[in-house]
């Protein structure tokens, strides 16, 4: 997210959006004393487990957390769901735009600034 921009503020009711995005919240993962919404039989046929939600961090701005277990793309290709892979990517993809105002590629172009940005560390000899 950019400056001046909240978690909050783009997503008010982060239940309902995962419900939205991955299926039926069937209950929850506690992480840094934080209660994130977990999705045990996601919609998409191609995510085995979802969990998500809002990671608050004191006096810092709340993080989203994501993690999303996937099938492997072996199975998902030999299961012929092909759709549902290009519908897992998307759904991913419009998820984390929602959340944080930014598309794949301002994502990329992010991380990879921050790599870029790391001081190199002293190699073993």
């Amino acid at each position: 997210m950019r400056r001046g921009e909240y978690l909050s503020d783009r997503i008010p009711d982060m239940e309902a959006t995962i419900e939205e995005y991955f299926g039926p919240i069937t209950g929850t993962d506690e992480y840094r004393d934080t209660e994130l919404y977990v999705v045990e039989d996601p919609d998409n046929a191609v995510f085995n487990r979802v969990v998500a939600g809002t990671v608050e961090y004191g006096s810092k701005k709340d993080k989203l957390a994501l993690d999303i277990d996937e099938r492997p793309a072996e199975e998902v290709i030999a299961s012929g769901d092909v759709e549902a892979a290009e519908e897992a990517v998307s759904l991913k993809n419009e998820f984390l735009l929602e959340a944080t105002g930014r598309d794949a590629k301002a994502r990329r172009d992010s991380m990879k600034r921050s790599v870029e940005d790391e001081p190199d560390g002293v190699d073993d000899v």
